[in-house]
């Protein structure tokens, strides 16, 4: 490490037991890191991470992941609305369908965490949906310019594409 990169770190000491440091090693090679301190870091990032999902209003960005069965009648369309209904937190989807009437989708949000749980939330309890997960960092996006509060575009502004 270049002495530049060093000036912005510091040394800690941890001490662990035995069988947990073996396993700790065991994970690090396995999973490809550099370094003891390369592991510890991405894990203390993504307990922080959590930690300010917890507080509510940090501002972060994540991922809702969710897998759910297409052949639920109606269910498209409420996810769909749900995500049109928070138009300043949903970025983007993808969808990918799986075998056995079964659809991925994977919506990019931003916003306040707490705000971002409840949507998740909404969608997770949706019938047909089999399973979900919400993945925040606190790393964000540039900043998007939310709509209006009336969300309408302003006068003499159309949609025509």
């Amino acid at each position: 490490m270049s002495e530049s990169a060093k000036a912005g770190v510091s040394r800690i000491s941890v001490s662990l037991p035995q069988a947990l440091l073996r396993a700790f090693d065991e994970m690090v090679a396995a999973r490809g890191f550099e370094s003891r301190s390369q592991a510890i870091a991405e894990m203390i990032n993504q307990q922080l991470a959590e930690h300010k999902q917890q507080l509510g209003e940090e501002i972060m960005a994540g991922t809702i992941t969710l897998v759910y069965d297409n052949s639920t009648p109606g269910l498209q369309k409420q996810l769909s609305d749900l995500q049109h209904a928070h138009l300043n937190e949903v970025i983007s989807s993808l969808h990918v369908h799986l075998m056995h009437a079964h659809t991925m989708e994977v919506v990019l949000v931003q916003g306040p965490s707490s705000r971002l749980q409840f949507i998740f939330d909404r969608m997770l309890t949706c019938r047909g949906v089999t399973t979900g997960r919400l993945q925040l960092t606190t790393v964000i996006l540039p900043p998007v310019h939310p709509l209006p509060a009336d969300k309408t575009l302003p006068k003499g502004e159309t949609c025509d594409v």
